[in-house]
């Protein structure tokens, strides 16, 4: 399936942070945190990542809305605040002048955290990279695909996958026809930790 691959944890769509070896970064990243909790928790840090290109950029969601997308106007308050922290460590030489910055929402098609973003995404259509290793195979078996997710259990750590009803799954029934009945049955189960990769899947 040719499907771009996103790095999970490199700090920018992948989510997690980032640092790159900077001897300012943690200073940054901590001066972030601060901003996040004056919101109330309301906006928080989905990925940072901070350059030797002295850049940060910043990728915020906002909690309270469905899929965590903060408005235009939350990425300008979270802009401002940070900002004039960053001026304020600047200027104390806590980290380096002319610092900049980059805020922006996680984009459409998101890294999901597995368990923890499942029942707030379980309605969408994910990108699935997944590693499966069977008493006959010599070694593990690498698949992916555009999947819905059935349902999922914290307690056994594992989710059962449905094929997703989207565009790049009905071709391979022929073009213009609905998802076959052997694919509208079709299910995977994967335990949490064979999961490579989850993210939001997007036909836009």
């Amino acid at each position: 399936m040719c499907i771009d691959i996103l790095e999970v944890g490199d700090g920018g769509a992948g989510g997690g942070v980032s640092l790159a070896g900077t001897w300012w970064g943690k200073e940054a990243l901590a001066l972030a945190e601060e901003v996040s909790a004056s919101f109330d928790g309301d906006l928080k840090i989905y990925a940072f990542k901070a350059t030797a290109n002295l850049e940060i950029r910043v990728r915020i969601e906002k909690m309270s809305t469905r899929y965590g997308s903060p408005t235009i106007d939350d990425i300008e308050a979270y802009t401002i605040a940070y900002r004039a922290k960053l001026d304020d460590a600047e200027s104390a030489g806590r980290i380096p002048k002319n610092v900049s910055l980059e805020v922006s929402s996680p984009g459409v098609e998101r890294v999901i955290r597995v368990p923890d973003d499942l029942e707030r995404f379980k309605e969408r259509s994910m990108y699935v990279r997944y590693v499966m290793t069977s008493e006959d195979a010599a070694t593990a078996q690498e698949g992916d695909g555009v999947f819905r997710l059935i349902s999922y259990d914290v307690d056994l750590c594992e989710c059962t996958w449905g094929i997703a009803d989207v565009k790049i799954n009905r071709q391979q029934t022929g073009k213009g026809r609905p998802l076959s009945k052997k694919q509208r049955e079709w299910r995977l189960q994967t335990p949490f930790e064979s999961l490579k990769l989850v993210r939001v899947y997007s036909e836009c």
